[in-house]
């Protein structure tokens, strides 16, 4: 079973959910934090890393004595990362996604393309969890391919939890993408509620069931819960706003470690949503454990 844990907005507390559902599991789990651009879970797991792999796109060389300034180049890039004014190729390669396009279409053969690295996914093993990250290299603007590694090192047997990149673009799409199930974390302030609507959109355009799970909540009833009520979305959980918890979050912390009894809370999580799935209903009873 694979779990992504997703929200609208970077800071609801993603990282929160996805290392306390993985440390609540029993058996083989593995954490795949494909938040590559600030990856953050390791520092709850404290992983031994055993193994680091260099992550590579394609880009074009051009070989201007061949080129004829056609242009058909800069025709099928879509990215806008191949230009030619005056009859001269101009590449932008920041901006290149490795396509490889330009390369097929040349009538000249005068582009080849070359290796440029992107980041690094390291993998280890703490606290129980088999961890998973990847970091993109500063100044790289196109994270999908070193999520889509991260996601081809999932061991057979093993339960997957997926902390996803916040927002509803590209990244987070290509780390929710292929799950069994997602979580959306959601604040209650108009806010939260615009972001769980795009989340809920995304979820919903990939075919995939989601629940929610409210952070900050203070003990009232809100917009989040008015929504997912009109929606039929299952909000699994109500996390307080407490400082304790923020304190211990800063520290590298896990919130499961600050009120231990949130185990057992998380396990029943899980085992609501393996219920949904098994029975292919597509429904959740719309009950949730609040946390305060």
């Amino acid at each position: 079973m694979t779990i992504a844990v997703a929200s609208g907005k970077g800071g609801t507390g993603k990282t929160t959910v996805a290392v306390s559902l993985a440390l609540s599991l029993e058996g083989s789990v593995v954490l795949m934090d494909c938040d590559v651009e600030a990856p953050n879970s390791h520092i709850f797991l404290h992983p031994i890393i055993a193994g680091e792999e260099n992550v590579y796109i394609s880009v074009p060389r051009i070989d201007e004595s061949k080129c004829n300034g056609c242009g058909e180049c800069s025709e099928i890039c879509q990215f806008n990362a191949i230009v030619v004014p005056k009859n001269k190729p101009l590449l932008f390669l920041e901006l290149c996604h490795g396509c490889g396009g330009c390369a097929m279409v040349c009538p000249k053969g005068a582009i080849s393309e070359e290796k440029r690295k992107i980041g690094v996914v390291e993998e280890g093993w703490g606290m129980g969890i088999h961890s998973i990250h990847g970091s993109l290299s500063v100044g790289e603007p196109i994270s999908p391919p070193i999520i889509k590694k991260i996601k081809q090192k999932q061991n057979t047997g093993e339960t997957v939890i997926i902390d996803s990149p916040p927002g509803t673009t590209c990244p987070a799409v290509e780390s929710v993408r292929g799950s069994d199930y997602a979580i959306l974390v959601a604040e209650p302030t108009p806010f939260g509620l615009n972001d769980l609507i795009l989340s809920v959109e995304m979820v919903k355009k990939l075919a995939i069931p989601c629940g929610v799970v409210l952070n900050r909540w203070d003990d009232e009833r809100t917009i989040i819960e008015d929504y997912c009520l009109n929606e039929g979305i299952p909000i699994f959980l109500k996390i307080p706003e407490d400082r304790k918890i923020a304190e211990a979050y800063s520290r590298g912390v896990a919130l499961i470690d600050v009120i231990p009894e949130l185990t057992t809370a998380f396990r029943e999580l899980i085992g609501r949503i393996k219920k949904e799935l098994s029975s292919q209903t597509g429904k959740v009873e719309p009950s949730c454990t609040n946390l305060l």
